[in-house]
């Protein structure tokens, strides 16, 4: 009973908490999706995004960057916004080198940072998460990171259980065979952190302007 009583607190806790999530439901054009798809080359990879938070260690979100005959970021229940980067049913689309580094800099700030975990994988792996994060559709709020596990089981990844909590996500993910870590930190308070004014995105000029940051 008492054990049954801290899950649920827990829970509740993780609805409340976590930095990165709120529901979205944009579906943009299938045309502006194929205009902007960008292909990085090179080895196929699949790219767990954490954000951690610097005080006490707990996850604030989970995201997984795809890299195969496409490079897309699947973001469920994410916050981050660009006009040049056309979402559908939380997969972002026409994720550049720059794209990376703006959505990378949007979660590093003062109160997180930013793990990446980089792994190689077969071009049919990567074609079926492809397909997996396409299927997937808009995440609830706060289910983040039940939307990257659940993937990544279904990609096979058996060290990794299906969690609500994305820094126990990083932790299973770290013991895959292969796996390259990297650790982003920023102490500036960007216009765009979502701690100012409840964060903010690009309108279609590419000026910032403030946006919900969720859960």
């Amino acid at each position: 009973m008492i054990r049954a009583l801290v899950r649920a607190a827990a829970a509740a806790l993780l609805v409340i908490g976590l930095a990165g999530c709120e529901v979205d439901r944009t579906f943009a054009p299938l045309s502006e999706v194929e205009g902007r798809a960008w292909a990085e080359g090179g080895q196929p990879s699949l790219t767990l995004v954490t954000a951690i938070g610097n005080r006490d260690g707990s996850g604030g979100h989970s995201a997984l960057v795809v890299s195969g005959s496409q490079r897309v970021l699947f973001d469920p229940a994410g916050t981050w916004r660009h006009p040049t980067v056309p979402e559908r049913g939380d997969v972002l689309y026409g994720m550049t080198p720059t794209m990376m580094d703006f959505y990378i800099d949007y979660h590093a700030r003062p109160a997180y940072h930013v793990v990446l975990q980089r792994v190689a994988v077969s071009p049919a792996t990567a074609e079926r998460a492809l397909q997996l994060v396409r299927d997937h559709g808009p995440a609830s709020k706060a289910t983040c990171g039940r939307a990257v596990s659940g993937i990544l089981r279904e990609l096979g990844f058996e060290e990794v259980d299906r969690r609500w909590f994305p820094d126990r996500i990083m932790r299973d993910f770290a013991s895959v065979p292969g796996v390259v870590e990297t650790k982003v930190y920023d102490d500036t308070e960007d216009p765009w952190s979502p701690e100012r004014r409840g964060g903010a995105g690009y309108d279609v000029e590419g000026q910032l302007v403030p946006v919900h940051a969720g859960g």
